[in-house]
Order: structure tokens, then sequence, then C-alpha cells
């Protein structure tokens, strides 16, 4: 198993990879309004995993899904390393991989260029000083407005009973579409929606063993 600082090295090399930091975004982002010609080559849906970690969300939905096209994001190049490794040896061309901070999101997509972001066991932040750090607060909310399509869906999943109250609050305060919510998937989940018990991340499958409840959240921002 290469060091971290070869996947590092390496992450650089891989064609589905990408980066895109703040010293960067005076020049911009290659790929901005682009990923659909440039680099995935076809006019399908483009679905975001916001902090994917290894990627084994996005790799497991692009897997299931070929009509669809994943990117998974994530700060941690060595994390994102393993998913970007297993999509070029599956040959998975509807799989990129983009490496920065949620900070910037906005930054790399147009206007109505995203259809659909999935957001898998994000850090909780559950100090109360931190609730602007969590992911489905507002500042973020509406970062993915500005790229995400007129009725995209958002999707939450969680171990983290206070992350998931938050969120809901969060959404009710602003008078957002809740479509649906569980605070226990694997009992709840819909026998038409399997997909979202039957692909596991790292965190998922340790959260499940320990015999935690995984919660679900599906809204829209309009």
């Amino acid at each position: 198993m290469p060091s971290k600082l070869e996947k590092f090295a390496e992450f650089d090399t891989l064609k589905n990879c990408f980066t895109h930091f703040f010293e960067n975004i005076a020049m911009g982002f290659h790929l901005k309004g682009k990923w659909r010609v440039d680099f995935f080559k076809n006019d399908h849906p483009i679905v975001l995993e916001l902090g994917c970690g290894k990627g084994e969300y996005t790799i497991g939905l692009a897997e299931k899904n070929p009509d669809k096209n994943y990117i998974g994001v994530d700060i941690k190049g060595n994390r994102i390393w393993f998913g970007a490794k297993r999509a070029l040896e599956n040959n998975f061309v509807n799989v990129g991989f983009l490496r920065t901070r949620i900070d910037f999101i906005d930054h790399c997509f147009i206007e109505n260029e995203v259809d659909e972001i999935w957001i898998t066991f994000p850090d909780p932040q559950p100090q109360k000083p931190r609730a602007k750090q969590r992911l489905t607060n507002k500042i973020f909310l509406d970062r993915y407005k500005i790229f995400l399509k007129p009725k995209g869906l958002l999707h939450l999943k969680t171990d983290s009973t206070g992350f998931y109250e938050y969120t809901l609050d969060v959404i009710r305060e602003n008078n957002l579409q809740l479509l649906w919510h569980t605070d226990d998937l694997y009992k709840n989940c819909p026998p038409d929606r399997q997909e979202l018990i039957n692909i596991k991340t790292y965190y998922e499958k340790l959260f499940t063993e320990r015999g935690e409840n995984i919660k679900y959240i599906c809204f829209m921002l309009d």
C-alpha cells in the first residue's frame, strides 16, 4: 500500500482527479461549466457526493447508475485516491473526483450544472459555535443553490441524531421542501428505495455494526 505522501503525489497524475484551492479562484476552474463536455463527454445528469472520503458511495452509485455522472468531493486527496484508483481499475467512465474545500464548491460549477447532491456521514460539528461549518447550514445551502438545478434533490445520511434534527430545523426555518425523512433508515426504508441501504460507506458499516440508527433526509431548495 502506498504511503500517504505517495498517494498525494499520484493523485495529481490520475486522469479522473482534479484540484481547486483558494489561491486558484482568481484564475477560475477549468472544468466549471464544462464537466459534461470536457470530462464526461456526455449530457447525463451530474450528481455530487460532498465529503466523499474514500469514495465508496460515489463508486457505488456510479456502478448502479451508468446513465448518470458522479463527482466525489473531499479535501483529503489521500482518501479520494482509493475511490479514484478503483474507478480507473474498473473503467468507470462516469466517475470523477474533486479535491477542494466545500467552502469553494460554488466556484467549480455554473448555474444549473448539477442535478443532485448527496451528503454522506459528514462531520456533525456538534459544538454550537461550529454550526456554520455544518454542511446543511444555510450558508452552505445558499452555495449549493447557485449550481443545483431547480427541484434538484439533496440527500443526507448521518448517524448523528443532533445533525439530523438540526437539518430538519434548517429545512423548516427556511421553508424548504422536505420530501421524506426517517430516524431509522434500515427499519423504514421503502421497498422501492433499497439503494439507500445497499451502498454503505466505511463509516456507515462502522455505525451499523455498533447498532446505531442511520438517519436519512431528502429535500429540495425550492
